[in-house]
């Protein structure tokens, strides 16, 4: 199995997970066009997606699906609270499938299981991913790492997680005050510190790699995020890199990641 980012930002959030010539797509933000480019460059069309899992309703999340629809059949998954956010969107009640968190569904040869997650959007989920005994976790938008979240990662082989913000960045920023206070609630988005805490917890469940993902481009640096995340490990007796006890890489913000074995 495989995973490969299309697009990790507020900009749009896309990102494809394959094996043996299946492919399922995990959030659709970026337009169709940049969709296409991006999966012609890894040799495939949208037509070959098996399905696209949502995680929430946000517009960076869902934004090219409008097109999507109307364009290729493929099946689109969300969970049930999030449904009426997704086919507001594509106008297509009929495509958009309704899962239940904590309920294993097959796609494919592909294992999936949404769990919920702490965000300002009904139904934002995570999926936790396995295919040929290798497991896969992606987990973004969330503002506080809840024990439904830590019992869904940990033990994952590879983990993408979101490190979105530096808290004294956000704080001395220039976003407005009400903006602040959503992104540092419950219900907003992780910081560094909190990223590198659960980075912590996945190093010693046996994760062997995690892509730092949705990294703000006002309020953070991928090197800020990666420095903070490869901090906390080797404070925790980590070794951190290619051969060691976990790697640590950064989603790119804009524009497609390498592709990363699971």
């Amino acid at each position: 199995m495989q995973i490969t980012t299309l697009c990790s930002s507020s900009s749009g959030n896309c990102a494809l997970v394959s094996h043996e010539g299946e492919y399922i797509l995990i959030d659709a933000g970026v337009s169709y066009r940049g969709m296409t480019q991006a999966l012609g460059a890894l040799g495939i069309t949208p037509r070959e997606l098996s399905a696209v899992l949502i995680t929430h309703a946000h517009s960076d999340h869902i934004g090219g699906l409008t097109t999507l629809t109307k364009r290729v059949s493929t099946e689109i998954i969300a969970s049930a609270e999030a449904c009426d956010g997704v086919q507001r969107h594509t106008c297509e009640e009929r495509r958009v499938s309704p899962i239940e968190p904590d309920r294993e569904f097959a796609v494919g040869s592909f294992t999936v299981r949404a769990f919920r997650t702490s965000h300002d959007s009904p139904g934002s989920v995570g999926y936790r991913i396995s295919a040929a005994g290798r497991t896969l976790s992606y987990c973004t938008d969330l503002g506080i790492v809840t024990q439904t979240v830590l019992d869904a990662v940990r033990e994952c082989d590879t983990a993408v997680l979101e490190s979105n913000h530096d808290v004294t960045m956000l704080r001395r920023g220039q976003y407005p005050a009400t903006l602040k206070r959503r992104i540092l609630g419950d219900y907003g988005h992780l910081s560094n510190d909190a990223c590198s805490r659960l980075a912590v917890t996945l190093a010693q469940s046996g994760t062997r790699r995690v892509i730092l993902a949705h990294i703000s481009r006002e309020n953070n640096t991928p090197t800020l995020a990666l420095d903070t995340n490869v901090h906390a490990l080797q404070l925790a007796g980590a070794t951190v890199g290619d051969g060691g006890d976990i790697d640590v890489t950064d989603a790119p913000q804009y524009g497609m990641s390498r592709t990363y074995t699971v």
